[in-house]
């Protein structure tokens, strides 16, 4: 625990991150997926591609956001061999210009 002191009074904080490693979120706003499928089937592969990044990336928090639209139109299923190949490869850019930057 840290301990801070404040006007010669003592407060314990709890860590933010108490247990070390890597601590990843995903994020898939229904705006740009609108099935909870396909945002369950995006969120599943950001992290099976983050699992297979762990080792080379640093263990620190890390936030995967959908910035952009995921069509029905373009993708009528979510379980589409299209729709994983397209999230796999755009989260490994992701996670690589993150790797070369830390």
């Amino acid at each position: 625990m840290n301990t801070h002191t404040v006007a010669s009074k003592t407060h314990d904080t709890p860590e933010l991150f108490p247990v070390p490693g890597l601590w990843l979120g995903a994020m898939v706003p229904k705006r740009w997926a609108k099935r909870a499928v396909t945002r369950n089937a995006i969120k599943r592969q950001i992290y099976t591609v983050s699992a297979d990044f762990s080792p080379r990336i640093p263990d620190t928090a890390w936030v995967v956001r959908l910035r952009r639209d995921f069509s029905r139109k373009e993708f009528v299923s979510a379980s589409s061999e299209a729709l994983k190949q397209l999230v796999r490869s755009e989260v490994q850019d992701l996670l690589q210009a993150g790797a070369r930057a830390a």
